[in-house]
């Protein structure tokens, strides 16, 4: 009897330690690759096995979409790497910056993340998720080459005369209207026309990032950027999605401290002339 119940002890020894060694294998992986792929939204995304993708494809360089409905931009990398690091592939859902947030939250779920010029806001964190910053960002402006003298200060904006003009239902729009009261604001649909509508004179400054302006800048020489080294706002660009996705956001927020640890995310600042903060 007393020998039955030493083997009992020894075959519990050996089940706990086994049972140990596999709990601290799953997850003691720098990169947490290993929790990663056995969450809900990680499984459900590999059974579909594509990735579901918001974007606006009006945010040069970030998210454009050409006429052909290819995209391309930074964001739209950034987008790859995470259906890369899933092992998934990659479909594009064009969305708005008036329906970014109905669309991220809709029933049924139409697409899991959203990228592509989305500033981290503590307004988007209290009813979404936003992952980690991949890209600095502030408010600033584009305007004409020959008039680029004229704007040195948000004061200088604030005039009636001043023909400001955003697209509608993002930062920039709420940004103009709770700072240049005094200016003429105009509201504009495509805001990837904006920037032609300043050069040809339908409007005088355009409200718009330091991610944004140093494209136009570049390919455009009626255009120029002059507060642009030293922005109205400072703030992060991430992913968004929506709550209850905690190990999406997890495996987005392991793509980029892999990114900048690797140095993938430099070059892509380097790629489309972006500031590099990290």
């Amino acid at each position: 009897m007393k020998k039955w119940k030493t083997w009992i002890w020894v075959f519990v020894a050996i089940f706990c330690i086994s049972t140990v060694g596999i709990t601290t294998c799953c997850t003691s992986s720098d990169d947490n690759s290993v929790v990663e792929m056995q969450q809900p939204t990680i499984q459900r995304i590999q059974e579909r096995g594509k990735l579901f993708v918001g974007t606006t494809g009006d945010y040069r360089p970030l998210s454009y979409r050409e006429a052909d409905g290819n995209y391309w931009g930074f964001g739209i990398e950034m987008a790859k790497k995470i259906a890369e690091r899933i092992g998934v592939g990659i479909e594009f859902v064009q969305t708005s910056w008036p329906t970014l947030t109905a669309d991220v939250l809709a029933e049924p779920q139409t697409f899991d993340l959203a990228i592509g010029g989305i500033t981290i806001t503590d307004m988007r964190k209290e009813t979404m998720l936003m992952s980690d910053g991949y890209l600095a960002n502030g408010k600033t402006i584009l305007c004409r080459s020959s008039e680029a003298d004229r704007y040195k200060s948000l004061a200088d904006l604030d005039k009636p005369e001043v023909r400001v003009m955003v697209n509608p239902g993002g930062l920039n729009e709420k940004f103009a209207k709770e700072n240049l009261t005094h200016a003429t604001i105009i509201v504009y649909q495509k805001n990837e026309e904006i920037p032609n509508q300043v050069a040809e004179g339908n409007a005088d400054v355009m409200i718009t990032e330091i991610t944004e302006a140093p494209w136009y800048i570049q390919n455009d020489s009626r255009l120029a950027a002059p507060l642009l080294n030293t922005p109205f706002t400072h703030g992060e660009i991430g992913v968004l999605m929506r709550k209850g996705q905690e190990d999406l956001l997890q495996t987005v927020n392991n793509t980029i401290r892999q990114m900048k640890s690797d140095g993938t995310l430099r070059r892509l600042h380097e790629k489309y002339g972006l500031i590099y903060a990290y």
